[in-house]
């Protein structure tokens, strides 16, 4: 088994993550996000401890990518592009994409792109406008576990990080 490590910024230690926990409209519905970007996990376990007032905590696993791809129904998106823009649409207006799926990884629908996914949204900008406007950002990553049988078998706790 080959593994990479990825993150989970948060406010608590979370040794037994939980899929199907949180909001449904999120970018990949509702799972348990990770990121192989130590960085983004820091900005996001920050962003969360100012709302919730506590300290952040930076979450580390053992991702057994290839055994959820393999073993799964995954759905990777590589670039901003329609099939990742009708997704996001597809899963903010709540017609749950995500269920088709055990595994997704794509880009975030973050700060720099959201005002171009909001004004496609709302028919204040065309698909071709859109897709033009996301091209011009590299995507960042985040890893949406959806099915927790396979989250138990190919996602093992690692520790914490401190947040400097």
């Amino acid at each position: 088994m080959s593994s990479i490590i990825v993150y989970h910024g948060a406010t608590q230690i979370v040794e037994h993550p939980i899929c199907r926990f949180g909001r449904p409209n999120l970018d990949f519905g509702q799972g348990f996000y990770v990121t192989d970007i130590r960085e983004q996990a820091v900005e996001w376990a920050v962003r969360v401890s100012r709302n919730r007032q506590a300290m952040p905590i930076l979450n580390r696993y053992k991702l057994d990518r290839n055994g959820f791809v393999k073993d799964g129904r995954a759905l990777v998106f590589d670039s901003y592009d329609e099939k990742w823009l009708r997704f996001i649409v597809a899963s903010r207006t709540e017609q749950n994409p995500a269920k088709d799926y055990d595994y997704i990884e794509g880009g975030v629908a973050n700060d720099r792109v959201v005002d171009t996914v909001n004004l496609y949204m709302q028919g204040l900008m065309t698909l071709d406008v859109a897709l033009t406007r996301l091209s011009e950002h590299r995507p960042n990553n985040q890893m949406c576990l959806l099915n927790q049988q396979f989250t138990d078998k190919y996602l093992i706790f690692d520790g914490t990080e401190s947040i400097q």
